[in-house]
């Protein structure tokens, strides 16, 4: 059977994609903006040893299979074609139909780029403090560089928040950095720890638009010698700091606030109450805590799909809950929750814009980083976008108070941090 005749049998003969193989077959719709072309047999073993998902990245990450066009409008053309769940019977018809059992001799290896728990550097119990260095170091040391041509000059690795429609990413991430320190209500003289800063974009707007002395901490070591630079050429060193270290580890306590942008999707189901209570614990009474990050709608999906693509190449032991659930836990560590918003179109927003700058240094980020990885960050950006879109993935931030021994929590009555402001920068 020709390799046209399996694609139409699984996407359907109106598939809106231009598909075309190394064995000569073709199909769909011709001179389609977005074309799947199939290159080799390898990319065939792939797909018949791991139908789904997981094989079509492991075929595209590897080279063996290429999408000219958008990705994001290839993956939304090519749905059905990405969460195909076959039976046992219709598994062994497409392993017919590709070549019979033999595709199943020979285990293909997956690509580099794919994330395997039983090597040594991703070995141990899951978010332990050494498995998750290295699980955070495989995702953010890739290169300063390339970070920089796909996030832009804020260097913001998280969810921006846009004010209008027609806002530029730079403003939106600025929006968003302020829209925390006006929850958290900073002011002149306190004190903020940035767990899990990135590359110290919170931590150096809290000091240069507040005058508050911020701390940051990450795992990633790039990360923090990128972020100190930073800090330093704008002349922010009295004020703000970012320490290669472990939340965990931080000594310092008796914190006015405490900013977790994107950190949490890293912690793991089974540590959020010590998460939630550590996090407590730094407070000041009156202090606040927001907590941003990834969610999923509901509390019925796993947290983790261990086979899953982002699992495997992206965020080696993410987990992600529901925003309830989340709450939940930070009632229970001590916390009361004033305020909780969910913000998943801004994030679908940011991934396209991160996917334009992208494809924008295309050349040069494949130079810097390889084609491989630069494939993987294409396909999964492109694939989150899509995801928050249709509420498949969600951002929520959630804003607690650790109250005053009498009950008192110092917020307003009324939230007062939509009122805008004229930043400095």
């Amino acid at each position: 059977m020709a390799l046209a005749e399996v694609f139409e049998s699984f996407v359907g003969p109106d598939a809106p994609v231009e598909f075309s193989a190394y064995d000569g077959s073709r199909a769909g719709a011709a001179g389609s903006p977005v074309k799947i072309t199939v290159r080799s047999p390898v990319a065939v073993a792939y797909l018949a040893q791991a139908p789904g998902a997981l094989g079509l990245a492991r075929a595209y990450v590897a080279g063996h299979l290429d999408v000219d066009g958008d990705m994001y409008q290839a993956l939304t053309r090519m749905t059905k074609a990405q969460s195909v769940s076959l039976t046992a019977a219709e598994k062994l018809r497409l392993l017919q139909a590709l070549g019979g059992p033999k595709l199943l001799l020979h285990r293909m290896p997956p690509p580099p780029q794919e994330v395997r728990v039983h090597r040594r550097w991703l070995g141990g119990r899951r978010h332990s403090k050494g498995r998750d260095a290295n699980a955070i170091s495989h995702h953010y040391d890739v290169s300063n560089r390339f970070y920089e041509w796909v996030l832009g000059p804020s260097m913001a690795y998280t969810c921006a928040c846009y004010p209008r429609e027609d806002a530029t990413l730079e403003e939106a991430q600025a929006h968003k950095f302020d829209l925390v320190a006006r929850k958290l209500g900073l002011h002149e003289g306190m004190r903020l720890l940035d767990v899990g800063c990135g590359w110290g974009g919170m931590v150096m707007h809290a000091a240069r638009e507040y005058g508050v002395k911020a701390l940051g901490v990450t795992l990633s070591a790039q990360q923090a010698a990128w972020g100190q630079a930073a800090i330093e050429r704008e002349g922010l060193s009295g004020l703000a700091e970012v320490r290669h270290l472990d939340y965990r580890d931080v000594p310092e306590t008796g914190f006015d606030a405490v900013s977790s942008i994107g950190l949490t999707e890293h912690i793991g189901k089974q540590n959020l109450p010590a998460y939630f209570a550590h996090l407590f614990g730094k407070l000041k009474p009156g202090g606040r805590l927001l907590n941003h990050c990834i969610t999923r709608p509901d509390n019925t999906e796993p947290a983790i799909r261990m086979r899953g693509f982002i699992n495997r190449y992206v965020f080696p032991d993410g987990e992600l809950e529901g925003p309830g659930y989340l709450i939940s836990h930070m009632h229970d560590s001590g916390f009361e929750v004033r305020h909780e918003e969910n913000l998943r179109e801004h994030y679908a927003r940011t991934l396209a814009a991160w996917s334009a700058n992208l494809d924008a240094r295309w050349d040069e980020a494949v130079a810097e980083v390889g084609q491989g990885t630069a494939r993987v960050w294409r396909l999964y950006m492109a694939g989150s976008r899509l995801g928050f879109d249709r509420n498949h993935i969600e951002l929520h931030q959630m804003l607690g108070v650790k109250l005053q021994p009498d009950g008192t929590s110092g917020m307003p009555l009324r939230p007062d941090w939509e009122i805008p402001r004229v930043l400095a920068r």
